[in-house]
């Protein structure tokens, strides 16, 4: 079989090697989606700092059960999957506190260990959702960053009567819009540089947008609430600065909450009196826990709307396309999905 292989920042290799045979507690999986996440990107360029290499990339993977050990009762041979990219312990404070996405020995698929850019995979069972047949694989291939939507919502304790502010407008930025609106939010006001970013978040719940370039981010957010501000913020685009922009004055009202998105390891220009003078929650999120399945329902029951969602479809033998597009940006390719052989 094939597998795609980052051996060091910007460098890329496809090798072939043997198809694996899966241990007692594991079923083999035959790929047919997954998606290209920017963390997949910040690995890629060697941005990423909890990436290890040589790594094969992708923690956004679904696939078909070809094979099942002898211990696997839940999934059976034919089954329709999505892969959980989270692997944790279940015993320390974190796994047994209802926090075992940053499990004390958390390990990630796809950064700290090998994800699923490759034919077939082998993956314990405990890991491994069964999703509906009638979902087709490019919309599957998006339940995990859905599945980021829902969890980073839910850190943020979104609700009906919420305004919220999203700084960012790619992919999790509209993909967190979305599950804004689906959770009851009042109000949704995206921020983005790119127009055509913006414009495509209409389509999944921003009711304003504000081009940061062009606009005064906190003087628009004042006339839009009435002078009250957001009750929620996410930064979503997460560059060195990100993190205090969302913290200036006029953007979030008193008691609001912000949830960083990313992994940003430049220092900012933060103070207590930013966040004690209002009185401000700076909630921490991070990948996701307990919402495949909910996620994986809600677009069999067709609560998202997917169409636009995923831009750029790419077969797993043109891979060399994702790192073109990688180091040559093109503003219409706002997520790519690869697609396996019988998935085109």
């Amino acid at each position: 079989m094939k597998t795609c292989v980052v051996t060091s920042p910007l460098h890329y290799e496809i090798r072939e090697v043997p198809v694996p045979e899966p241990k007692d507690n594991e079923v083999q999986i035959k790929m047919m989606a997954a998606g290209v996440c920017g963390s997949d990107i910040h690995i890629f360029k060697g941005e990423n700092p909890n990436a290890r290499y040589p790594l094969i990339p992708g923690h956004e993977n679904v696939g078909v059960v070809t094979k099942v050990g002898k211990d696997c009762s839940a999934i059976q041979v034919g089954d329709h999957v999505v892969i959980d990219y989270v692997m944790r312990c279940g015993e320390c404070y974190q796994c047994t506190h209802g926090r075992g996405n940053v499990c004390e020995h958390v390990l990630v698929r796809g950064s700290g260990t090998d994800g699923g850019w490759r034919e077939y995979w082998c993956v314990e069972e405990s890991y491994v959702y069964k999703i509906s047949d009638s979902l087709s694989w490019k919309d599957a291939a998006l339940i995990e960053p859905l599945t980021i939507g829902e969890h980073s919502t839910a850190r943020g304790r979104v609700c009906a009567d919420d305004v919220v502010f999203i700084l960012g407008t790619g992919t999790i930025g509209t993909i967190i819009a979305q599950a804004c609106k689906l959770k009851g939010a009042k109000t949704v006001i995206c921020c983005d540089i790119s127009d055509s970013s913006l414009e495509r978040s209409r389509q999944f719940g921003a009711d304003y947008t504000i081009n940061s370039k062009t606009q005064d981010v906190a003087a628009e957010i004042q006339k839009i609430t009435g002078g009250h501000g957001c009750t929620v913020a996410f930064d979503a685009a997460c560059f060195p600065g990100s993190l205090t922009m969302v913290l200036q004055p006029g953007i979030l009202c008193n008691a609001g909450r912000v949830v960083p998105m990313g992994f940003c390891t430049v220092p900012e220009q933060l103070t207590q009196q930013m966040i004690n003078g209002r009185e401000l929650d700076i909630i921490g999120t991070r990948m996701s826990l307990n919402q495949w399945i909910p996620t994986a329902q809600k677009m069999a029951e067709g609560k998202y709307r997917l169409e636009g969602l995923a831009t750029t479809f790419i077969p797993f033998r043109d891979i060399h396309r994702v790192f073109d597009l990688i180091e040559h940006p093109d503003e219409s390719a706002k997520k790519m999905v690869i697609l396996f052989d019988e998935a085109e």
